[in-house]
């Protein structure tokens, strides 16, 4: 993967092209930057299907988990989501926890508070 080609994880996948992490797969899509869906729903969404969550899928070489789970349901992924050894963790409106912020710096994983969407389209992602 060339630098700005960086690996995304979707968590929290949809195919509902009127939620947000829809918009986020579809823009990274755009943006030719490579990604993963994953999510504790079935699916499929340009030509991938969608990695169970439940399963707590190994992905190597994440660079960046974007987050489309409520607050209050993501604690019982904390400990997925940083076995995924991500550089960033991008908590979307709606996603914010604390427990999972801390836990993050601690691992000295860069964290943001912040909207993909307006991060890819603005170029600061």
């Amino acid at each position: 993967m060339s630098e700005n080609k960086k690996l995304t994880v979707v968590l929290g996948a949809t195919t509902d092209p009127s939620r947000y992490a829809y918009l986020a797969a579809e823009r990274l899509e755009s943006h030719h930057q490579p990604f993963k869906l994953v999510s504790i729903k079935k699916g499929e969404l340009f030509g991938q299907e969608f990695l169970d969550l439940k399963t707590k899928p190994s992905i190597e070489g994440v660079d960046t988990v974007t987050l489309y789970i409520g607050t209050a349901r993501l604690t019982e992924w904390i400990d997925y989501i940083l076995s995924l050894q991500p550089k960033r963790i991008i908590f979307n409106p709606g996603t914010e926890n604390m427990q999972l912020a801390k836990a993050a710096e601690a691992m000295g994983i860069e964290t943001v508070f912040g909207c993909t969407l307006v991060m890819l389209g603005t170029g600061q992602y």
